[in-house]
């Protein structure tokens, strides 16, 4: 699914964030599931789905890239750090949806500094190119990050990584597995939903972990995919 491709900047705590994680103090009732076999199997699964899942989408990401360069002026590839399992950094790849100068021009559409959501939504960003609004309505900018599953940095299934901090005592939990492509959140109508509403999908999804359920949500997010549901 279409993730953020701004830079989520980090901002200092406010009293917000400080009664909001007060209320979350307790997270005894979230576990992550440790199915016999699974994390094995699921590896299995990562590097089969993204190894045949590259091949088959190379004559249209090499269709992309030609599209992406002419579209606009600026590398190809969108890079970004963000949190991997145990907060380990990874390098997160995207086909590039904004001109070359988004960064430099965030705080012309929105002060993150002011936003109390870490979830950041800016609606028609003036920033996203043509091509670029198209490959988050389909999702295609995603697909280089099939290359960060080969690479073991991440998982077809798991919590979305986000790199802007969470100030809430569920975000470690989500952090000790690979983040994921895709998740219960992405088929969940993550277009909708804020920050705590991302938190109580993942922590779901982590009590539910087995290699049905994540058949399961990339059957969905296919479903999803081809609706458009949740892009952004």
């Amino acid at each position: 699914m279409s993730g953020i491709t701004v830079t989520e900047q980090s901002r200092p705590v406010s009293t917000q964030d400080t009664a909001r994680t007060a209320t979350l103090a307790d997270i005894s009732p979230y576990s992550i599931a440790h199915p016999i076999g699974y994390e094995t199997a699921k590896r299995a699964l990562d590097y089969v789905g993204a190894l045949a899942g590259l091949l088959i989408v190379l004559p249209i990401c090499t269709v992309i890239a030609i599209l992406v360069k002419l579209d606009s002026r600026g590398p190809i590839l969108f890079r970004q750090k963000r949190p991997g399992k145990d907060g380990r950094p990874f390098t997160i790849l995207k086909f590039r949806t904004m001109r070359k100068d988004a960064e430099e021009k965030l705080a012309q559409v929105t002060d993150i500094h002011d936003t109390e959501d870490p979830l950041i939504r800016v609606e028609a960003d003036p920033r996203v190119t043509r091509l670029g609004r198209l490959l988050r309505m389909t999702s295609i900018d995603e697909l280089p990050q099939l290359i960060n599953v080969l690479r073991g940095e991440m998982s077809l299934v798991g919590p979305r990584p986000i790199s802007r901090p969470i100030h809430d005592p569920r975000d470690p939990l989500r952090l000790k597995v690979r983040p994921g492509i895709t998740g219960l959140w992405q088929i969940s109508g993550r277009k909708n939903g804020n920050t705590d509403f991302m938190l109580g999908r993942d922590m779901a999804y982590l009590q539910r972990r087995s290699l049905s359920f994540d058949l399961l949500l990339l059957l969905k997010t296919v479903k999803a995919v081809m609706k458009a549901d949740g892009a952004r």
